[in-house]
């Protein structure tokens, strides 16, 4: 069953896009969940980062985690934004902790303008590229303790997300849509 903005069908909606930007296909998975939750018709753009996005009045942007923030693709579409309710959802290939997840989120929010309402946000682990394995396999001959913990989530990560994280980025948008149609008080 899809998400209206609206109370009733007939009323001003909330122009919404969703702009994502993914390698691996983990960010990709969390943005068609989100497109099959949100109602079609308030949906305006979906994609890649663009100023097509831009015009909505919510925008659900999504990235994959590099160096500790948000993608530069992401980042620099997040720069051009001005007054618009942003929910934020991204992937990373560590994981397990809330207070790094939170961390990633924190320097990513300062990519926006204070002008911009940030109504939510959710982060989860993904895969990564089987090439980032066979760097730690390289180096576990220099730094073995090190290496072998990469590894190691380097192997929890290959089934992210999965169900549990798409479930749990649902719970983190309906929140949001509850606060934007100002039911939860």
């Amino acid at each position: 069953m899809p998400y209206y903005l609206t109370g009733k069908v007939g009323q001003n909606s909330m122009r919404c896009a969703i702009v994502y930007s993914g390698q691996t296909g983990n960010t990709a998975l969390l943005a068609q969940r989100l497109k099959a939750m949100l109602s079609i018709s308030d949906l305006v753009y979906y994609g890649a980062p663009d100023g097509k996005g831009a015009v909505a009045d919510v925008i659900w942007v999504g990235f994959w985690t590099d160096k500790g923030s948000s993608d530069e693709l992401v980042s620099a579409f997040l720069r051009t934004l001005q007054d618009k309710k942003v929910f934020l959802f991204g992937t990373a290939g560590f994981g397990g902790s809330k207070a790094y997840f939170a961390q990633i989120l924190s320097r990513v929010q300062e990519n926006l303008n204070p002008s911009n309402t940030v109504v939510g946000s959710y982060m989860c682990q993904g895969k990564m590229p089987a090439s980032v394995r066979q760097r730690y396999e390289a180096l576990q001959v220099q730094q073995p303790e090190q290496m072998r913990q990469l590894i190691e989530n380097f192997d929890a990560a290959r089934s992210h997300p999965n169900q549990t994280d798409l479930d749990g980025l649902e719970s983190a948008a309906a929140k949001a849509i509850c606060t934007l149609r100002e039911c939860c008080q």
